[in-house]
């Protein structure tokens, strides 16, 4: 997908509002930038795939640390895979940008 940073916050905000994606796509072509639901599918998809991930990683770090196994380097490491993790899903629809993913 080639998205603006606009259309991404768009499309975000319209799913968190609680509006369906045939509703998105029928009803607003103008905010998404007349992404079809096939792509919004697409997105909506991957948003719930990051959003889960991101709640992962953040039981992870507590259940480590109250097993009393959280050291320094680990920390790091795990900071540094969620910065990853977000670069990933912002060049997954950033246009122009290179994709890790294919």
């Amino acid at each position: 997908l080639s998205l603006t940073a606009a259309q991404v916050a768009a499309v975000i905000a319209l799913v968190d509002e609680g509006n369906t994606i045939p509703f998105i796509a029928r009803y607003r072509k103008e905010a998404t930038g007349g992404m079809d639901d096939a792509q919004l599918r697409a997105f909506d998809e991957r948003l719930a795939y990051l959003r889960h991930l991101e709640a992962r990683k953040a039981e992870v770090l507590p259940a480590i640390a109250a097993q009393g196994k959280l050291t320094p380097e680990l920390r790091a490491t795990h900071e540094a895979a969620a910065a990853d993790a977000l670069g990933c899903a912002v060049c997954a629809y950033a246009e122009g940008t290179f994709r890790r993913d294919g």
